[in-house]
């Protein structure tokens, strides 16, 4: 047989294996095989859930406001377990950053750290004696941030080293009224400065880590009624608006003092969801369930959308 007739035979093969979808790729399974994430990933039964944090492997972390345990999933498959067990104190807020995770600890007034990797405890921060509410957490090159939705300051916490945890007064344009105040809280894209939320007001303000400084975020006329979690992506802003069920989605300017509201994202699985983090092209949320009276049986979820 010559070559002519041996290549057109093997054009024809690869036709027919193409449009019938027999050709794999290369460390992979059939064409369209593929597994779609889930949207829903169910969490233990009274688990409480309040804070998630997520990584670039899909691996996320939630807290119990409850009891502090924190469970580990897998958010391509929506596998998890328990790798902390509960410590009497609340867990909030997180963020991950190289193989720890940094926890807000709500009224007990500390901060906690532990290894993603086996859920150890590795250290606790008492951050203030007083009443406190410690909400949420942010990490820039050298500190991780903390905000008080109770008193006008924030804590920073040092990532490496045995350093203490020191305070930061608010000062500026942010007054705290009754109510929440201080809740979520990020780094703008330049990384120079912080924005964090006020949920009692809806606004948003950009703050000076070495100082405490607060100018309002200029949100052109937009506001962020029960502000709670929020996460940056580049110039993108994801505020969680937890009893609207909604989240908003604003760009940013490049120094954090402009934002303009680009749409809401809303979903039916919505039940008052706190808290924020990304994976791929998805957001997900943890849905606290404010409205509804926590026995030990009652369910809670995770609920992935695409925005």
């Amino acid at each position: 047989m010559n070559r002519a007739i041996l290549a057109a035979m093997w054009y024809r093969l690869l036709i027919t294996a193409l449009t019938t979808g027999l050709v794999l790729p290369l460390g992979g399974s059939a064409l369209g095989a593929a597994e779609p994430l889930p949207d829903r990933i169910p969490l233990p039964a009274g688990f409480q859930p309040e804070g998630i944090a997520a990584g670039p492997d899909g691996q996320a972390f939630l807290g119990s406001r409850a009891t502090g345990a924190i469970y580990r999933v897998d958010l391509r498959t929506g596998k998890g377990e328990v790798i902390s067990q509960p410590v009497g104190k609340p867990s909030l807020g997180m963020k991950i950053g190289k193989d720890r995770l940094y926890v807000a600890g709500g009224n007990s007034g500390t901060a906690r750290v532990y290894d993603t990797h086996n859920g150890a405890l590795l250290k606790t921060y008492t951050l203030t004696t007083a009443t406190a509410f410690i909400n949420d957490v942010t990490l820039t090159e050298d500190a991780a941030f903390l905000t008080d939705s109770t008193n006008p300051t924030l804590y920073k916490v040092p990532l490496t080293g045995d350093g203490e945890a020191t305070k930061l007064p608010l000062t500026g344009d942010i007054v705290y009224q009754t109510g929440f105040n201080a809740n979520g809280i990020t780094t703008t894209p330049d990384r120079k400065s912080l924005v964090l939320i006020q949920s009692n007001t809806g606004k948003l303000f950009k703050v000076d880590p070495a100082t405490g400084a607060t100018k309002t975020v200029d949100l052109h006329g937009e506001t962020l009624t029960a502000g709670d979690g929020i996460l940056r992506d580049g110039r993108t802003l994801y505020a969680v608006q937890n009893r609207l069920n909604t989240v908003a989605v604003f760009e940013l300017s490049e120094d954090g003092g402009e934002g303009k509201l680009v749409k809401r994202v809303t979903d039916p699985k919505f039940d008052v969801p706190t808290t924020v983090a990304k994976f791929g092209e998805r957001i997900y949320l943890p849905n606290a369930r404010f409205n509804t009276t926590p026995t030990p049986e009652t369910p809670y979820d995770v609920i992935g959308v695409q925005p």
